[in-house]
């Protein structure tokens, strides 16, 4: 069972930056692929970004490709989601998501079996 904690969420102005981070219990983290998902109030979980454990292969949401980099430390069984650009459309709760296989669902909510709490980004105008 693969432990999940977000952290680094927080208040910031429209145009700022934050880095948040999910830690993970398991050794092997480095196997998984991990991604990031926000929701904000009344809406759906929504997906952010992806990395893969080959090659650290990643791919975005349209909405925020170029403002966003989803990056992985192994090393410290870290991935990060380094955020630019914020805009009070961003405001959301962020998770990350884990998941060992590959599926083809893994820009989705169902293709990930393991998700942390959630860590509050607001952005204000």
């Amino acid at each position: 069972q693969v432990q999940l904690v977000e952290s680094g969420g927080g208040l910031v102005q429209t145009g700022g930056s934050l880095r948040l981070s999910c830690a993970a219990s398991e050794p092997t983290f480095s196997h998984y692929h991990v991604a990031w998902f926000r929701q904000a109030p009344g809406k759906e979980r929504q997906f952010v970004a992806v990395v893969y454990r080959i090659a650290d292969t990643t791919y975005y949401a349209d909405s925020v490709r170029d403002r966003f980099t989803i990056s992985r430390d192994n090393a410290k069984n870290m991935v990060y989601l380094q955020m630019h650009s914020l805009q009070p459309g961003d405001t959301a709760v962020y998770y990350c998501a884990a998941n060992l296989y590959y599926n083809t669902g893994l820009s989705t909510v169902k293709g990930y079996d393991y998700w942390g709490q959630g860590t509050q980004v607001t952005v204000s105008s």
